[in-house]
Parts: C-alpha cells; sequence; structure tokens
C-alpha cells in the first residue's frame, strides 16, 4: 500500500478514534469534502516511482482526490479487518458479519477501481447484502480467496469474469438466490468445489433439462426420424463429423478422402500412375495425410487380403517407418492413408543436398532398422525401397511405401536393400541410368569392383582415407546382398551388424 502523509495519518487517527468500529455515513460527505493535502501529489509520485504496478499510477486521468480517498478508506479498512502492520500490509478485508458497514464499503467505487496489489482475501459473509453480484471485487484480480455465503444477492452471477481471477482457489457464494446458470457453464462448476455453490441457486436443475428433453422427443418425432436419418448417412458416409468415440478406428471412407483431397483435384495430386494415384490432403481433424489410391478393379477375395494386411499396417511403430492411420476398401475405391511426411525423399535429398558420408551411413542405419523391425515382428509385410519412395524427416529416413504381393521373400528384401546401398553410394538411378534396370545397375558396379571404385563413389564425397575405406564396405556389402546366385546373401542379424559397424 502506499505511503501517505503526516497530514493523512492525522486525519485517519481522528476518524478512528472517533467511530473505532463503524464508519458513518458521515464520512462519506467528509470524503468527498476533504482535498489532498499539499504534499499527497509528490508521495503519489514517488509512490510510483517505487512500484509501479500500483493502480493508481495506471490510471487515466490521474485523479488525485480519488486516490486520496482511496487510501483513506483502505487504512480505515486495513485497522477494522484486524491485519497487522497496517498500513504497510494489506491481506484481507474482512467484513464477516458486519451487515451496517459492509454494505457502504461495496459502495466506495473509488476504492475498489484502486484496489491494493496486498490484498489476497475478501470476506464479505454473513451480512444480509442485495441486489446483484458486487462486481467491484473483480478489481481486486490478484485475490485468492473470495467469501459471498449467507447473504441475499440474486440475479446473474457474471462467471466470465471470473477469468480474470486467476489465482482464486476458493469460493463461497453459498446460501443466495442467484439465478441458475446455464449448463455450458459447466467449467465454472469444475474450477471450484462443490460446497462453493450450496443452495446459490446457481446449479443447473437437471430435472427440469430431462423434462424438456422428454417432451422434445415425444412433440418433434419427424425431428427425430430426421435426426437418425442424418445420423445414419454420417456413419456411413462422413464418420469424420461423428464424436472420435463413434468413429471406426483406421477405417476411411471414400467421401472422406475426397473431401480431404478436395474431390481429388490436381493441386492435390502429388504423383500418379495407370494404377496408383497419391495424393496430399487434409483431414477434418486437421491432420495432413497421404493418401495412396489403387484405382484397379480387384476380387472380393484380393479386397479381403487387402484389409487384412492393413489392418497389420496400423500396426507399425517404429522412427523409421511412416505411420500409417488407416485404409480404405469400398469396392471401386481403395487407398491406404498415413502421416504426411515434410521434407525430400532420399532420391531428391542425394541430387540436390551431396550428403556427405556421415550423413548416407545415417540414413543407412536407419533404413536397416526399420527392415530389421519388420522382418523380426511382421515378416509378412512388404515394402518399397526405391530412394524416391524413402522420405526424410528431421533427418530420419522413413519406409514409406508398402506392398500387397506374396512375392516379397526375404532373398528379394536383402537384395532391394543392397540396391539401395549401391545407389546411396554412387548417387545413380538404376532404373533411368541403366537399360536393364537394377539388374544392369549391379553390373556396373561389379565391372568397377574393387579396382576402380573411384568411378562408381559419389564424386561429390569428400574423400579421405577412412571415408573411401568404408565406402568400399559398403559396396561390398551391396554387392554381398545382390548376389543371388552364390547363396551368399547376409542373414538378417549379420546384416544388421555390418551396417551399424560402418
Amino acid at each position: 500500500m502506499a505511503l501517505i502523509s503526516a497530514n493523512f495519518l492525522l486525519f485517519f487517527l481522528t476518524i478512528s478514534l472517533s467511530s473505532p468500529s463503524i464508519l458513518t455515513t458521515s464520512v462519506v460527505e467528509d470524503l468527498d469534502n476533504l482535498k489532498p493535502p499539499p504534499d499527497f501529489n509528490l508521495t503519489i509520485t514517488n509512490n510510483c516511482l517505487r512500484n509501479p504496478d500500483l493502480r493508481y499510477c495506471k490510471a487515466t486521468p490521474f485523479d488525485l482526490h480519488e486516490i486520496f480517498k482511496s487510501t483513506i478508506v483502505a487504512s480505515h479498512l486495513c485497522n477494522i479487518s484486524n491485519n497487522p502492520n497496517c498500513v504497510e500490509s494489506f491481506p484481507k478485508i474482512d467484513l464477516h458479519s458486519q451487515p451496517k458497514i459492509a454494505p457502504l464499503y461495496i459502495s466506495f467505487t473509488f476504492f475498489w477501481k484502486y484496489c491494493p496489489l496486498t490484498i489476497l482475501s475478501i470476506d464479505l459473509s454473513n451480512n444480509s447484502l442485495k441486489g446483484n453480484f458486487p462486481s467491484e471485487v473483480f478489481n481486486c484480480s490478484q485475490i485468492q480467496q473470495l467469501d459471498l455465503s449467507h447473504n441475499e444477492l440474486s440475479g446473474d452471477v457474471p462467471v466470465q469474469n471470473f477469468d480474470h481471477l486467476p489465482n482464486l482457489t476458493f469460493l463461497s457464494l453459498s446460501y443466495n438466490h442467484f439465478s441458475e446458470c446455464k449448463i455450458s457453464n459447466k467449467n465454472f462448476f469444475k474450477r471450484f468445489n462443490t460446497t462453493s455453490f450450496i443452495h446459490s441457486g446457481l446449479l443447473p436443475n437437471h430435472k427440469k433439462f430431462r423434462i424438456k428433453a422428454v417432451l422434445l422427443l415425444v412433440g418433434f418425432p419427424i425431428s427425430v426420424v430426421a435426426t437418425v436419418a442424418w445420423f445414419g448417412w454420417l456413419c456411413f458416409w462422413r464418420p469424420d463429423f461423428l464424436p472420435k468415440f463413434l468413429q471406426r478406428k483406421y477405417k476411411f471412407t471414400p467421401s472422406t478422402l475426397k473431401a480431404a483431397t478436395n474431390g481429388l483435384s490436381k493441386k492435390n495430386l502429388v504423383a500418379k500412375s495407370s494404377t496408383i494415384g497419391i495424393y496430399r490432403g487434409i483431414l477434418r481433424d486437421g491432420n495432413e495425410v497421404k493418401i495412396e489410391i489403387y484405382w484397379e478393379t480387384i476380387s472380393r477375395e484380393s479386397r479381403r487380403r487387402f484389409v487384412e494386411q492393413c489392418k497389420i499396417l496400423v500396426q507399425l511403430y517404429h522412427k523409421n517407418i511412416a505411420p500409417v492411420l488407416g485404409w480404405c476398401d469400398n469396392r471401386r475405391f481403395r487407398a491406404i492413408v498415413t502421416k504426411w511426411i515434410d521434407g525430400e525423399n532420399i532420391e531428391t535429398w542425394l541430387s540436390r543436398s551431396a550428403p556427405q558420408w556421415k550423413q548416407r551411413v545415417k540414413a543407412f542405419i536407419g533404413i536397416a532398422a526399420g527392415i530389421c523391425y519388420l522382418h523380426e515382428e511382421w515378416p509378412e509385410v512388404g515394402y518399397d525401397l526405391k530412394t524416391r519412395d524413402i522420405q526424410l524427416s528431421e533427418g530420419e529416413p522413413l519406409i514409406s511405401r508398402f506392398k500387397f504381393d506374396h512375392h516379397n521373400s526375404s532373398t528379394k528384401k536383402i537384395y532391394k536393400f543392397g540396391v539401395f546401398i549401391l545407389e546411396m553410394v554412387s548417387n545413380r538411378r538404376p532404373l533411368e541410368d541403366f537399360e536393364r534396370g537394377e539388374a544392369g545397375f549391379v553390373e556396373w558396379v561389379k565391372m568397377h569392383y574393387p579396382d576402380n571404385l573411384e568411378n562408381v563413389i559419389d564424386k561429390r564425397i569428400k574423400r579421405t582415407g577412412h571415408i573411401v575405406h568404408e565406402a568400399t564396405d559398403a559396396i561390398g556389402l551391396g554387392l554381398m546382398c545382390t548376389d543371388l546366385s552364390s547363396g551368399n546373401q547376409p542373414s538378417w542379424d549379420h546384416l544388421s551388424n555390418m551396417v551399424s559397424n560402418m
């Protein structure tokens, strides 16, 4: 609280001695007629310099008369509330069971306007107060406790204004006659204990609302039927509009995916072939996704296998595997929905960024870890290891395309990983740079191994002795993985150890 002048202290003592227990209505007239002492402006200025957070320091216009009256009332209120060390410390306004003076203090709007920052508790209980909720207390935004119980207050409680009292932990509005709150104000009731509202009139009458619900069902059967029909339409066509607990987990409808891609617009098309279209979309919940749509018509048995495989994909959980969010298995519209990964694919990364050897080794290790996870936990899952189909997310490579055939043997998977390693070392494109595709690419590497590896290793890699040695080992491992004739392919465990030791 602000320091006050000697003249003011004398005035305060006079009031306290003449009326120690109450502040009579004659004082209201005296306060209005009283003028601040000559040095009061200087006192207030010094106070604001010491503590610019004082409320009257921010007042515009700067009304010295109001500020002076508020300091007088604050000092008297501090004393009758039995606060220690007045006026330097003023933690509590205690007007419990003082019905003669409590209304008077509430009427002093100038006091509440400049409410001292030290006040943490306000007790106005058991005073037979009438009228509306005393909104003046909201000016004391720092308070922690507010007790207005056992009064005769009525009308609406300004529930939203309690957001301006972030420190308020104790509230009692019990035994009043307030108007019933709306059910939409449930967060207000959750914030405080139920004992805060005993016989306050605030708690919603659930019985009354149940009666209204019954009348609605009886009086408007057509609306009910329409609602059911609308709900059924949502279930089959747009379940994303339903609450989460009513939605079928992992299952998407064509309408949902078309809405996510703006009607499969060209703007959302990422890649397309004769049988597959890849789109970027945004679901209704805000998740950005990649939608891989398969256009070909398949048999009922193939659809069943497709769904069974999708049920496996949504269970995959590894940092080097793109999360699969679900699928769509409509007869003419099949799709896999995965999380959209911001960032480049490996092919673009190799071409544009010219990553150095350590970064490429990190990609080897990440993809090897993802493959080993799939081999150990889900060996039936096929995947694509082309550099254009492996995404980078925050430096981590992610397997993001999966296959649904029965030809993904362990031998073939190891072969594909070997081709991936050779691509990473050489930055060559098997399908684009060689007539025979992957087979021609592997033959080209064998032709230069081990004597002319400078023609295989990406020329943009900074070549030191140990890097050339590690790159040579990587090429050797890649050729070992692609050796289908001699049976020298490494096992998964051996492969994992060799990659980890690069």
